[in-house]
């Protein structure tokens, strides 16, 4: 669970939320914070926090905190270790 909790902190940082802020159920643009510049810092900082390179595809479908699980997972992130 350390992969998700590094993914939360992630999220909370790159979109400039709460350290205590809930972000499981965060979807995009359905956070005011969370608009298409927001999305790019985010991607980046995703990339950045979990060392993978992102493709084009997975980027335009990051469209939820729980989509980012998904497409960390394709990219060998282990959220259930």
């Amino acid at each position: 669970m350390i992969e998700l909790q590094r993914l939360r902190e992630t999220f909370r940082t790159a979109l400039d939320l709460p350290p205590d802020a809930p972000v499981d159920d965060l979807h995009y643009q359905d956070n005011e914070k969370w608009d298409s510049l927001a999305h790019m810092a985010l991607v980046a900082a995703i990339e950045d926090e979990f060392s993978v390179m992102i493709d084009t595809d997975d980027v335009i479908n990051m469209s939820s905190f729980a989509e980012a699980v998904r497409i960390l997972g394709k990219y060998g992130v282990d959220f259930d270790a």
